[in-house]
């Protein structure tokens, strides 16, 4: 972009960076507003690899933290500004410089006196505030994250990050839901039980909700071992159910959650959400073996799912597209992003629908959209399209 306007500004960024006025930053009022980003915002932090800016990365159901190389700030901004957003603010010990670009290329430069004389501090070392504390938590004592003093474990440092970056994305997904006094939560495989117990956790302790929350596992002795952890912890609506997603006996879904569930697992659980009308569906797919037996495009695609990899990412990107899609056809707001990865599963999608309107029978307009998809690729049927008979319903 070469706007004087927009010039002058990364000059004016470049030489508080250098002169050591730089105070932070802030990129607004995307261009393209179907993006999930909604805004940038930079300070400088120092770190053991020396001064970066720490750019918080703003997303409507969660945010994410990067950091660069001070060098590399202006080119960033350029680039982010060239595609992603019109509008940047620059706030520095000698002034407030405020940049307005237009759709019609032309930009305008605001500015005003310093709004703070003060050299901000540096320190990366700041405690975070997270949503689970590990004060008394017997739970996180028995799963062996914290000590006996409930420190966190040089080892499980990770494990305990994990599990806050967890529940944050959930109360993120759960901002707008309502939910009518008690209601059910569904955790369909859970494992060893770590993110059930912190989402019991934060519910309960935290949201001050009153939920009932559910752990699936098939492994008898997980789940006589995380209902013994529940009952020290005194979490009393907190229970372990063994079954498999598919079979499990389950009283009414208002929340699920299936965050390992492999190949058509995931069109098990999504399956059981749908026809329990849950107020909301979380799933992190893994494995996408239905579809990518059938992908066989008869025209140009062929081409590019002639190489394995690549009809691998092909197959994930339509098992979860569809997965979605049926999903809005039965009267859910979805969305498909990224998140953390577990050690359930590398993979790093998770599909959200949430309850919009209550349907029995899917939009018709949506089906002859998935009709039209799986024709192009090649695909006869989707397992959960199989699951909720919709060639039997469109027949």
């Amino acid at each position: 972009m070469s706007l004087i306007n927009v010039d002058k500004f990364e000059q004016h960024l470049q030489d508080s960076l250098k002169n050591n006025t730089f105070v932070k930053v802030t990129l607004s009022n995307k261009r393209n507003k179907q993006n999930d980003l909604k805004s940038i915002n930079g300070k400088l932090v120092e770190l053991k690899k020396g001064v970066h800016l720490s750019c918080l990365y703003r997303y409507p159901t969660n945010d994410i933290t990067k950091n660069y190389p001070v060098e590399e700030v202006v080119t960033k901004i350029s680039k982010y500004l060239e595609d992603e957003f019109y509008n940047a603010d620059l706030y520095t010990l000698e002034a407030d410089y405020h940049l307005l670009i237009s759709p019609k290329q032309s930009a305008k430069l605001r500015v005003k006196p310093a709004s703070t004389k003060d050299k901000p501090k540096l320190s990366h070392d700041k405690q975070k505030n997270r949503l689970i504390d590990t004060k008394d938590k017997v739970y996180l004592q028995e799963l062996g994250v914290t000590t006996k003093e409930f420190k966190v474990k040089n080892n499980m440092q990770d494990k305990y990050r994990q599990l806050n970056k967890y529940v944050e994305i959930i109360d993120g997904i759960l901002k707008n839901v309502k939910f009518d006094g008690s209601y059910n939560v569904v955790d369909m495989g859970a494992g060893k039980g770590y993110l059930t117990f912190g989402l019991y956790d934060y519910l309960k302790n935290v949201a001050q909700q009153d939920p009932h929350v559910i752990g699936v596992e098939m492994r008898e002795e997980l789940v006589k071992k995380c209902n013994d952890i529940a009952e020290r912890s005194q979490f009393n609506n907190l229970e372990f159910v063994e079954g498999t997603i598919k079979e499990a006996e389950l009283p009414h879904i208002d929340l699920l959650i299936a965050l390992h569930a492999c190949d058509t697992a995931t069109d098990d659980a999504i399956f059981r959400g749908i026809k329990s009308q849950s107020k909301v569906i979380v799933c992190a797919p893994c494995c996408h073996k239905q579809i990518r037996k059938q992908l066989s495009p008869d025209d140009a695609l062929e081409k590019i799912t002639q190489f394995g990899i690549l009809k691998e990412r092909q197959a994930e990107l339509l098992t979860d597209g569809i997965r979605a899609l049926i999903m809005e056809a039965f009267g859910y707001k979805t969305k498909v992003f990224e998140f953390i990865t577990t050690e359930h599963t590398p993979k790093n999608v998770l599909v959200v629908g949430v309850q919009d309107e209550i349907r029995d029978t899917p939009k018709q307009e949506v089906v002859d959209q998935i009709n039209e998809i799986k024709k192009i690729h090649g695909i006869k049927t989707h397992h959960l399209e199989h699951l909720l008979e919709m060639n039997a319903i469109n027949s």
